[in-house]
């Protein structure tokens, strides 16, 4: 329980009393969880403001912004960070360029496609929403986790190390597919009569999750805190795409 407050306050703004102790030795294994719980508050504010009538556009545009909120933009930051560092012709200086606290412009357009990829794909789910957000979430994190456990971590300190020193690959990867599992059982019971959506949406959240850590993995030689932070922005944002062809 240490564990799970402590990844609940690492990767969410959410406060916890200072009083608490708390055990951030393994966290990572938590993160499809807490992607599950920041899915289900969206979906909440979601259905709040279709409640509202809030056309489906702005509505997307809203979700967005409070995903990126609720998760204090810890994601996003690296998602900037490993463009700039990618777009670095030398090799060598690309994990340099990713320690510069600067944005360049690499790293904002990124941010601005992504930001832009999210809302136009959430607008066009009209159905299953809350089961979608709660599914995009969970497979980022947990491609986060495949990322920590198979590659080699590339610095000597920051906030990654924390993952990769206490990781325990196979229990932590099946550990973090649960809450997925959950995620997939809740969009079937939405849509029982397309319950193949579900088998393919997952099949596919997978293969992009996958993907991406060994893309990154490729291009670097390893991985790092803001190359995991780009693992799950990127399969946030694959999911959702692949879910307005699956379901509409």
């Amino acid at each position: 329980m240490r564990s799970l407050l402590a990844a609940i306050t690492f990767y969410t703004i959410v406060p916890l009393p200072q009083t608490w102790q708390l055990n951030f030795q393994r966290i990572a294994r938590f993160a499809p969880l807490i992607g599950v719980l920041v899915g289900g508050i969206l979906g909440l504010i979601d259905w709040g403001l279709w409640y509202l009538k809030m056309p489906i556009l702005t509505r997307s545009a809203v979700i967005i912004a409070m995903w990126v909120y609720l998760t204090g933009g810890l994601h996003l930051d690296g998602v900037m960070d490993t463009a700039d560092g990618l777009a670095t012709p030398d090799r060598d200086r690309r994990l340099q360029v990713m320690q510069d606290s600067r944005v360049g412009a690499f790293g904002a357009i990124t941010a601005l496609i992504i930001l832009l990829l999210k809302t136009v794909a959430l607008s066009d789910l009209i159905g299953q929403r809350w089961s979608i957000l709660t599914i995009a979430a969970a497979w980022g994190r947990w491609g986060q986790i495949v990322a920590v456990a198979l590659y080699p971590y590339l610095r000597e300190a920051g906030k990654g190390l924390l993952h990769k020193q206490d990781v325990q690959p196979i229990p932590d990867i099946l550990i973090g597919l649960l809450p997925i599992l959950g995620g997939t059982a809740l969009q079937i019971w939405q849509a029982p009569e397309r319950w193949w959506n579900g088998i393919i949406i997952g099949i596919g959240g997978m293969v992009i999750a996958l993907s991406i850590g060994f893309w990154l993995d490729r291009r670097l030689g390893g991985h790092t805190g803001d190359t995991y932070g780009a693992t799950v922005e990127w399969t946030e944002v694959g999911v959702l795409l692949l879910a307005t062809v699956v379901i509409n």
